[in-house]
């Protein structure tokens, strides 16, 4: 019998993290969970502890006792010799710096935090590169994408990224005015984390996955398409230069792309995850999305187009705004407002440096906030 892999789960304690744990419950002959890191759930972080066991355990609460763990920060674990995949579920850009000590330490990544990619994509690729470590994706689009290409020695002709639309698909400029938090919350297809469920609410998730999907596939931005569908079943699709187009279709359920990512090159059975039965989903539906009322898909895709630090301030500066909305101080349309006065008064670095990154996401914050106070 092989040895187990041995996972560290950043960010144990978000949606991800725990649908990760989750895999490796099913697993247990195949995943040992030696380290956790979490942030200010501390009750639920000693949970998982008393569980799994691990070796090394982080969060906000440096003092705290989870038996014999020993706490170490994120960085520290994720290159740690004894760590074989690292899953970075740390939201925001608390993943950045663990995901770069990763990559510089040759290890897998098990990657589901966007804004890695969208504000240091470039530098993280390349250290990856210069040391031999592997990128996996975790999001359920580019999971798909990844899947399609194993095996293709033909480079794609286009990418397409999926989307449910969210819950207000349908909804005119008018009521998008009128969303709440509670109403944003409540996805249709999706159990995710707050930011990103708002995020799918207002588009601007999908409008980071394109950035993703240039960053990771060195596709050209005319070549990736993003079509509505809301039975959420088809996670993307690949088009060839023949016009044959390769799709990867499930119910949703993040532990599939989550598994992958640790399994592969292997499929592993798992009988907690659903299966589709085509009979009762009888038709899958696809649309064009609509960037008037859907304005923070446009305004990502632009800030990738133009690079530097703009994907940087683009997605602190939406951070900021999401948090201001589920606060109650701003509305929900009034974040793409802010993200968007925030880009258009930024003033990009070109082939930016960790340090100018950092300086563009202060910047961002302070601006959005600026800007609120004003509205």
């Amino acid at each position: 019998m092989t040895s187990p892999i041995h996972l560290a789960v950043l960010g144990s304690t978000g949606s991800i993290g725990q649908q990760t744990l989750d895999v490796a419950r099913r697993h247990p002959e195949r995943l040992s969970v030696v380290a956790l890191a979490a942030g200010e759930n501390i009750a639920l972080v000693r949970k998982q502890a008393e569980e799994f066991k691990p070796r090394f355990v982080s969060c906000a609460d440096r003092q705290l006792v989870c038996g014999d763990a020993v706490c170490l920060p994120p960085e520290q674990m994720a290159l740690h010799p004894d760590i074989d995949i690292v899953v970075v579920a740390l939201p925001g850009g608390a993943g950045l710096a663990p995901t770069l000590a990763a990559a510089r330490a040759g290890k897998i990544i098990a990657l589901a935090n966007k804004e890695c990619l969208v504000a240091a994509g470039a530098i993280l690729l390349a250290e990856a590169k210069k040391h031999g470590a592997q990128i996996r994706p975790v999001d359920s689009e580019h999971s798909a994408i990844w899947q399609c290409l194993i095996g293709e020695p033909s480079a794609p002709e286009k990418l397409i990224l999926t989307a449910s639309g969210g819950p207000f698909r349908n909804y005119s400029i008018d009521q998008l005015e009128s969303v709440t938090p509670e109403q944003a919350l409540a996805h249709p297809s999706w159990k995710m984390g707050k930011k990103v469920t708002i995020d799918s609410a207002t588009l601007m998730n999908k409008g980071l996955e394109v950035i993703e999907a240039h960053r990771l596939y060195g596709i050209d931005y005319d070549r990736i398409e993003v079509v509505i569908h809301p039975q959420s079943i088809v996670h993307s699709m690949v088009e060839f230069g023949d016009g044959a187009v390769k799709a990867q279709l499930s119910p949703p359920d993040m532990r599939l792309p989550i598994q992958y990512a640790i399994s592969y090159p292997d499929r592993w059975d798992n009988p907690d995850l659903p299966r589709a039965d085509w009979t009762k989903i009888g038709r899958l539906d696809f649309s064009a999305p609509d960037y008037g009322r859907f304005p923070c898909l446009k305004l990502a895709i632009e800030a990738g187009r133009k690079d530097g630090t703009y994907p940087a301030v683009l997605s602190t500066a939406d951070e900021e705004a999401v948090n201001l909305f589920l606060g109650g101080r701003i509305r929900f349309g009034d974040i793409a407002r802010l993200v968007g006065r925030a880009l258009e008064e930024h003033n990009s670095t070109g082939s930016p440096s960790l340090d100018s990154i950092a300086a563009a996401e202060t910047w961002a914050r302070q601006k959005v906030s600026e800007l609120a106070r004003s509205l």
